[in-house]
């Protein structure tokens, strides 16, 4: 690897139409293609400090990315803020750039002001390598049950 960084959408709207191919790519059905774009769009004028989307660049290709957004589409209302839709590229696994937008995100939810940050996914041993616990389940709207997991912002 040579020329990593990371970059949030808020702060270089310019990356923002390559932001939302990248996570309709990863997340989108062909039913849900314009939640990423119009979560995105709005996430740049946002006037409270919820909803932020991160990349990793390398070499000025985006290769990971991850949001930090008020729910998860998960019945677990009552908690937030959450990581979601952590991607990395397949052939750049293995070089800890899921870390970096964990660590970057557990450091930014602290700086605005969370205690904590949860997250959810059926990955068992992922996440707890970066301080996160299994706390409970939740239900999507799809039907589906998801393993819930949360760890303390680092402020």
């Amino acid at each position: 690897m040579t020329e990593l960084e990371l970059f949030s959408i808020r702060e270089h709207p310019e990356l923002a139409d390559a932001a939302i191919e990248f996570f309709q790519r990863h997340w989108a059905s062909p039913e849900s293609m314009m939640v990423y774009e119009d979560c995105i769009r709005h996430a740049i004028g946002a006037e409270g400090p919820l909803p932020q989307w991160y990349v990793l660049m390398l070499n000025g290709r985006i290769v990971a990315g991850a949001g930090l957004i008020p729910n998860d589409f998960i019945s677990r209302m009552d908690l937030g803020p959450w990581l979601a839709a952590l991607y990395v590229e397949e052939e750049c696994r293995g070089c800890a750039l899921g870390r970096e937008l964990i660590r970057h995100a557990l450091e930014d939810a602290g700086r605005l002001g969370f205690d904590r940050l949860y997250l959810c996914s059926d990955h068992i041993g992922y996440y707890e390598k970066y301080g996160f616990a299994a706390i409970a389940e939740g239900y999507h709207p799809w039907g589906e049950r998801s393993r819930i997991f949360c760890a303390p912002t680092r402020r």
